[in-house]
């Protein structure tokens, strides 16, 4: 669902032929939120969403009208509580979809600008004017959009920002059980998930088949991914010879989320010694310990979910 503009770029290099459809605004209740996006192939292939049901269906059909015809569309879909459900908007409202066919309208260079700028971890904005079809990109003056992830209308509400972060990752330090839940539910939530463990019995492809391990020290792997602003950190060892180095490293970074495995007791001894290394309070308290939502988990799979969950709620509602 994160490699959207990847994919439309691969498309129309491949010569299938590609438009990119974007919610720009929406009313009321709608599936998804401003800036999804979708992508349909002049096969009819489809990767994304911008809301469900049959409004997809029609969203798609534009686009293949747009492929044809060379020309962006703006789409705007508004149902009443009574029939929402049937077209896909589950309780009511409206959205509007931008069409762009790559190419013709969404200039090559701007899509292949923005994939690279993706792949070396750089927040970028894509402006589009919406009455000439035109785009552009800007790497920087949205800092406060970038923030919050939050796409949107400049104020004559003719030009439409899309707001493009480096994808979402997780590094889990601790090839344990519980990791073994979280990854998969990661990459369900749109998260790039990186195991690092240096013991190769926890860390090894038999365990996590297709995944990338690092085996390598927890410091020496965080650096080597790099920590930022679009980082999760999930310490699962509850081990201070694995969990501090890579703690040390992560207090010092400005990722997003700090999450450490261990009772109430394994936490406290993990703040003295955190602060006899000489981390201030304030630091010490960006790390979520006991790690995850308290919601009773019992198992690792319930674990998992629970640090999902409070992975989440710090995404999108800050620490």
């Amino acid at each position: 669902m994160d490699r959207i503009p990847e994919i439309a770029l691969d498309w129309h290099r491949a010569g299938k032929g590609a438009a990119l459809c974007t919610v720009v605004q929406t009313w009321g209740s709608a599936p998804r939120r401003v800036g999804s996006q979708l992508v349909v192939s002049g096969l009819g292939e489809i990767q994304g969403s911008v809301s469900g049901g049959c409004v997809e269906g029609a969203v798609i059909v534009e686009a293949l009208e747009a492929l044809d015809d060379g020309k962006h569309r703006l789409l705007e879909f508004g149902v009443s509580d009574d029939d929402a459900f049937a077209v896909g908007l589950a309780c009511g409202g409206t959205i509007r979809v931008l069409v762009e066919p790559v190419g013709s309208v969404l200039p090559e260079d701007v899509l292949a600008e923005l994939v690279e700028a993706r792949a070396n971890r750089q927040a970028v904005a894509v402006e589009a004017d919406l009455e000439e079809g035109a785009r552009r990109i800007v790497h920087d003056g949205y800092a406060e959009r970038f923030r919050m992830d939050r796409s949107g209308f400049e104020e004559d509400e003719r030009v439409f920002v899309t707001i493009h972060n480096p994808p979402l990752r997780m590094l889990i330090v601790g090839a344990v059980h519980i990791a073994q839940a979280l990854v998969p539910i990661a990459r369900v939530a749109g998260y790039d998930p990186v195991l690092i463990d240096p013991r190769e019995t926890f860390g090894s492809q038999e365990r996590f088949p297709g995944e990338t391990i690092v085996n390598e020290w927890p410091d020496e792997g965080v650096r080597a991914f790099g920590l930022d602003a679009r980082t999760a950190l999930v310490l699962l060892t509850h081990d201070p010879k694995l969990d501090d180095p890579a703690l040390t490293e992560a207090l010092r970074s400005d990722v997003f989320y700090i999450g450490a495995l261990g009772s109430t007791r394994t936490h406290a001894k993990r703040v003295e010694r955190l602060t006899e290394a000489g981390f201030a309070e304030a630091e010490i308290a960006r790390i979520h310990g006991p790690v995850g939502l308290d919601i009773g988990a019992a198992n690792p799979g319930e674990i998992a979910v629970s640090i999902m969950a409070e992975i989440t709620q710090v995404l999108r509602r800050g620490a």
